[in-house]
């Protein structure tokens, strides 16, 4: 019997039940889903090149028997796995590949003598052997199916445990052979083309046709935001002017620019919806409060919204230092903790807060700003939340992430984007060094040396607690060890799990200088300030994200002193290495965004979730580029066109908010 598009996989009898568990892991539940599950890159198996002589950038796809496997360890209980194949082709005079594998377990219970593999990476010369690190693979099985799988071009698709590629393509075939859809051609060669150039052809025509839906869904959003009812924030400044008069600083250029650009916005009746981008210390969180006290100075409320509770309580203390000397009232929100400004101030005019602000509103009636700090860790229906007051209030969402201007044109589409640029002069320099984990005992002796002349240092890991799944090291297990090698110096462990008020007090020691060295995770990831830390050690630094690791080390370099921060890797390979030798050339973050963006590929840097935006599945921001631009601009034309279409009236705007919803992501 023919299948539909909306068919559940569970009507089909062909299927078996443990496959439906395996592709509910994918997010795929009905017959579209799997067809829509697209092949993240294709491998020509028509006719297989010989092995390579010669090292090459370009990752190939190639096919051997093996004929050795074997388990070599270094650094006492590390593995490498490797595994040499030779060509299949008794004639070939190519000499054997060598793949190779570390610390990847599972891989040596799956490859053995006598079979046929196909593999997928970059050859590279290892002395005189030609080596594949970590390459994608797929044992060749003789079935009846051979001709699916071989002898054409041959889908790769994302996968999941259990759920091999031969499995994945063998369901997609079928499924293609028994659906009936007026559309399935343009999807049947995109799985299975006939050439590459057909590929091409019907790859580009679904791309546009999945930019186009997003950018209609951005320029939707943009839409409906302009036909609310704002207020015109239009304050004389004389309270910005004492503000700026008191700071022990002057503006940079790029701050006094920007700073004028919210007041335009602010001062219009329209709802200002803007994201405020600069790198790590560029001083944003300045102009954010200059833009507050112009909503507060025109009668209204202002709020501030922060990712975690350390950070909302740093903003808060900052805010109570500067403004309350100004006879601003400010008041706290936390899920664990609430505090208003001096008993004199009976009604806050500033709300500073975690989440929950969005469940304990009392007090905040009238707010004309609403400020949200590291916004791509807030969900879009969060945010919606914090700013559905009427009239509606002006909107700056910040990131100290910067952002390549094609993912901003999407993921942000909907605002105006203002940049900080421009670093303050009296920033410390950072050096960033990576270094092997063998490396630890040269490490450990400059920590002391730093310590000994009275700084104070960050040292990083990537979990909590220790794993079985994972090969990293974690806070909790080596706390002791390091409060062992610093001794005398004092030394405190820093985790999410901690209670709020006993992390608070840590935090506190550290600011105070009481505390030496903080062994902490990810939760100083943002808006810690200690200008006296001049050291970060990160171990396992393989893995962080380079954004990520850009981010902790922004946690140093905030004082006068230079700064140092120190990367360890248990990873020796080539992609690890490239990784972090991009922290170690520079330290301008909208470098390190474009480095990221080239180095993860189609991957979503921040996660089209936190957008309110469906997940591409064949769109690539980067090297599509040119696609989604001429996508946003047939959506600014349909929209110009007809701009009822945003009307919440009209048919379209209800899908529109239908699908947000869908996509809207609350933690």
């Amino acid at each position: 019997m023919p299948h539909q598009f909306h068919d559940s996989l569970g009507e089909i009898e062909w299927i078996a039940r443990p496959r439906l568990t395996q592709l509910r892991r994918l997010g795929v539940e009905s017959v579209e889903d799997l067809l829509r599950h697209y092949p993240r890159r294709h491998e020509d198996r028509r006719e297989f090149a010989n092995f390579p002589s010669e090292e090459s950038e370009q990752p190939i796809c190639l096919c051997g028997e093996v004929v050795k496997t074997q388990i070599k360890r270094f650094g006492g209980w590390k593995k490498i796995f490797e595994v040499t194949l030779e060509q299949s082709d008794a004639h070939a005079l190519s000499q054997p590949l060598v793949c190779r594998w570390f610390n990847v377990h599972y891989v040596q219970k799956m490859i053995f003598g006598d079979q046929r593999l196909v593999v997928f990476g970059k050859p590279r010369l290892r002395g005189k052997r030609i080596c594949m690190e970590h390459p994608e693979f797929e044992i060749i099985e003789n079935d009846e199916e051979i001709s699916i799988h071989f002898r054409r071009i041959a889908p790769i698709y994302p996968a999941t445990e259990g759920l091999s590629q031969r499995v994945l393509r063998g369901l997609i075939f079928r499924l293609l052979d028994e659906c009936e859809d007026d559309g399935l051609a343009i999807i049947r060669e995109l799985h299975f083309p006939r050439s590459w150039e057909s590929l091409g052809s019907v790859r580009e025509a679904l791309v546009r046709e999945e930019f186009l839906d997003m950018q209609m869904l951005i320029g939707l959003r943009r839409a409906r935001a302009r036909l609310r009812n704002g207020r015109a924030n239009d304050a004389e400044g004389k309270l910005l002017e004492r503000f700026l008069r008191a700071l022990p600083f002057s503006l940079t250029n790029a701050q006094a620019r920007v700073l004028e650009e919210l007041r335009r916005d602010l001062r219009s009746p329209l709802p200002m919806n803007r994201l405020l981008q600069g790198d790590v210390g560029s001083g944003k969180t300045v102009v954010a409060i200059a833009a507050m006290l112009l909503a507060v100075e025109s009668g209204s409320q202002a709020a501030l919204m922060a990712p975690t509770q350390i950070l909302a309580e740093q903003h808060y203390e900052v805010l109570r230092r500067w403004l309350e000397p100004l006879g601003v009232a400010i008041s706290l929100r936390t899920g664990a903790r609430s505090a208003d400004g001096p008993t004199l101030f009976t009604n806050p005019q500033i709300f500073v807060g975690t989440h929950a602000l969005l469940f304990e509103p009392e007090g905040l009636e009238n707010p004309g700003l609403v400020v949200i700090d590291e916004q791509h860790k807030f969900g879009v229906a969060q945010r919606a939340r914090l700013t559905s007051f009427e009239p509606a209030p002006d909107v700056l969402v910040m990131t100290a992430t910067p952002i390549p201007r094609t993912l901003s044109m999407t993921l942000y589409g909907d605002l105006d984007v203002a940049t900080i640029d421009e670093m303050p002069a009296d920033r410390g320099r950072i050096v960033t060094a990576a270094r092997d984990e063998s490396k630890l005992p040269e490490v450990l002796a400059f920590l002391r040396r730093e310590l000994e002349a009275g700084r104070q240092i960050y040292i990083v890991y990537p979990l909590i607690d220790e794993s079985e799944k994972l090969d990293a090291k974690a806070a909790s297990a080596e706390f002791e060890k390091w409060r062992e090698r610093l001794r005398p110096f004092s030394c405190e462990l820093l985790h999410g799990r901690i209670p709020a008020p006993e992390k608070q007090a840590i935090m506190d020691r550290f600011r105070r200088g009481l505390t030496s060295a903080l062994v902490s995770t990810t939760v100083i990831e943002v808006g810690v300030d200690v200008p006296n830390a001049t050291v970060m050690l990160i171990e396992n630094a393989e893995r962080f994200g380079l954004a990520q690791l850009h981010q902790l080390r922004g946690r140093i370099g905030r004082g006068e002193h230079k700064s140092y921060c120190i990367l360890l890797s248990s990873d020796p390979s080539p992609e690890t290495l490239a990784k972090l030798q991009v922290l170690e050339k520079t330290s301008n973050g909208f470098a390190v965004a474009e480095a990221d963006w080239e180095l993860r590929g189609p991957g979503d840097l921040l996660g089209t979730a936190q957008s309110g935006l469906p997940a591409l599945k064949l769109g690539n921001l980067r090297t599509d580029a040119k696609l989604m631009q001429e996508a946003r601009v047939v959506a600014q034309k349909i929209l110009r066109d007809d701009p009822d279409l945003a009307r919440p009236e009209n048919q379209r705007f209800r899908d529109f908010v239908v699908e947000e919803e869908n996509f809207s992501h609350v933690s």
